[in-house]
């Protein structure tokens, strides 16, 4: 299965990744605005609420976006979740584990991605199989199943594959549930049981 690279990317991302034999990351594609790509979306008491790494220039390539320097955004995004999971049942069991993503140097918006990814998958504890596409495919010429522009933010395309199961949520009695939050939010809320929501259990 395709997919785009993500930040902190979506429990329904996660979901796909884990349940596929081989994950291939898209690695050539042009970069995206408005995305995934460098957003993620977590749960605070006022709804939900978008945190996106800045992006400087966008390259050639997805690989090749590199991020602004001149934000202040990795401090914001700390706080964010601080305010947001600070009461989580898990929050003081993983937050030191991220502290790499918010208190590093990326250059390049995919390497920061790689390395949110590879953090997750190890608190999770799942080993997913993903390998990198070696050459850009159009959606219309792929011949294996294909997500990169189906999970997104805005007008998300339909996904019979996965159906959001609900879990506690801090903020759920004031909110509701809200259903397909970053990874974070799954993360902090449910710990170790998180790997059964991926795996669709």
């Amino acid at each position: 299965m395709l997919l785009s690279t993500t930040y902190f990317g979506p429990v329904q991302w996660y979901y796909h990744l884990v349940n596929v034999g081989t994950a291939r990351l898209e690695a050539h594609e042009s970069y995206l605005k408005q995305t995934y790509r460098n957003r993620c979306i977590i749960a605070t008491a006022d709804g939900p609420l978008a945190l996106s790494v800045p992006v400087e220039h966008s390259g050639a390539t997805v690989r090749d976006a590199t991020i602004s320097q001149h934000h202040d955004w990795r401090r914001n995004h700390w706080r964010a979740l601080q305010t947001a999971y600070s009461e989580s049942p898990f929050y003081e069991y993983y937050i030191d584990d991220l502290a790499p993503i918010f208190h590093g140097n990326h250059r390049y918006l995919w390497d920061l991605n790689m390395e949110a990814l590879d953090i997750v998958c190890r608190l999770i504890d799942i080993a997913p199989h993903i390998e990198l596409t070696t050459a850009w495919t159009p959606p219309e010429a792929t011949t294996e199943p294909d997500m990169r522009y189906a999970i997104r933010p805005r007008r998300p395309l339909p996904d019979p594959a996965f159906t959001p199961k609900p879990y506690y949520q801090v903020f759920q009695q004031q909110q509701g549930f809200l259903p397909n939050m970053s990874i974070l939010d799954l993360l902090f809320c449910e710990g170790p049981s998180a790997i059964f929501y991926v795996n669709g259990q």
